[in-house]
């Protein structure tokens, strides 16, 4: 395995390409892919190359920067641009971050030519639109970063932390967003321990989240999916923190399937049940998250087989009949009722209209 501080990097002899790590092969073996074109892009958020909504958003944000380079060299127009611009946003459907970097993409591209001297500021806005999730992630581990430290002042033992699927380094630019805090609360020397959810599909918690804390040498155990609840009533969870795919402006959120019940279960045994997420993840024109956001269905071959390391080789395992039907969607919505507060890049506020709003004014309609 390899230490890593980001998730994707720029080709460090031009800015042609960028790599990202190859997140299939996880916890297995340690690869890099390269991105170098709208295809590459198109393929790697389709195929869970990469994974978690700011770092899908990212990836989408070069994908039409690379769009833009092939229209400028083959002399293609705008048409070929947002054509591949709509093959992006196709790709994943619930997550929001990336439907909003390729707005900010387009929005440039329309109000210039296609020109040599536009791609360079194309180039810069996918640079910005970077930096500034990687600030988001870091500014909501500094916010996050007080919830855990108070409880370990009024414990003075280890915290035990819940999250569900990878919202971690991995789905994000750097830092995560709900790991984010743990990362910082370990980084200052305050025991922590997460339970780490499976989370189907593919596994992503026990693949990706254990894989990442075990590089940081934070304490984790992995459980199954419905076990949170058992754990809840004993007493060996402090707090829940999940990341979020989209958010509603009332505070309703879709996070990977299982997230739902492991709110109600915190909610049953007054455990506090946080979401970090950025701004990016808002999708504010939705004002009811279970009969308006997306929910993406994927294949069947996700839940009847597993990835697993077989004699050095990794290889997809059926763990079930190949005839048995499987319905495998990839998220759910928690109701805001159920969710103490949302973790925000500028700061802690409640799940409801009102109280986003006090934060991010300027997404008020």
């Amino acid at each position: 395995m390899k230490n890593f501080i980001r998730s994707i990097w720029q080709n460090p002899e031009n800015n042609k390409s960028v790599f990202v790590i190859d997140q299939r092969f996880l916890p297995f073996e340690f690869c890099e892919f390269e991105l170098s074109s709208s295809a590459n892009a198109v393929y790697a958020i389709n195929e869970m190359v990469v994974r978690g909504a700011p770092l899908i958003g990212v990836t989408a944000a070069w994908g039409v920067y690379f769009a833009y380079i092939e229209a400028l060299n083959q002399g293609l127009g705008f048409d070929f641009i947002k054509r591949k611009s709509a093959e992006l946003v196709n790709t994943r459907p619930t997550a929001v971050d990336l439907k909003t970097s390729v707005d900010k993409m387009i929005s440039f591209i329309q109000a210039n030519d296609v020109s040599e001297s536009a791609a360079k500021e194309l180039y810069g806005l996918v640079k910005s639109i970077e930096t500034a999730s990687e600030n988001q992630c870091r500014d909501i581990g500094l916010i996050g970063l007080a919830l855990i430290e108070k409880l370990y002042s009024e414990k003075n033992e280890t915290v035990n932390i819940l999250t569900h699927c990878n919202a971690g380094k991995l789905a994000t630019v750097n830092y995560g967003t709900a790991l984010a805090p743990v990362y910082l609360a370990h980084e200052k020397g305050i025991p922590v321990h997460v339970w780490v959810d499976e989370t189907r599909p593919r596994m992503q918690g026990a693949y990706l989240t254990a894989w990442e804390l075990a590089e940081a040498g934070i304490e984790h155990t992995v459980i199954v999916d419905n076990a949170g609840g058992h754990l809840m009533q004993h007493h060996l969870v402090d707090l829940v923190i999940t990341g979020a795919d989209r958010l509603t402006i009332n505070g309703d959120a879709a996070n990977k399937i299982g997230t739902y019940l492991k709110a109600l279960a915190a909610h049953d045994n007054q455990i506090p049940f946080y979401v970090a997420v950025p701004s990016s993840t808002f999708d504010f024109q939705l004002t009811d998250g279970v009969r308006q956001i997306p929910v993406e269905y994927r294949n069947d071959n996700e839940i009847k087989q597993l990835k697993a390391l077989v004699n050095d080789k990794i290889k997809d395992v059926l763990v079930m009949s190949d005839s048995t039907n499987v319905l495998n969607p990839s998220f759910d919505v928690t109701p805001a009722n159920y969710i103490t507060a949302f973790i925000t890049e500028r700061g802690i506020c409640s799940a409801n209209k009102e109280s986003l709003l006090n934060l991010f004014p300027e997404f008020a309609v």
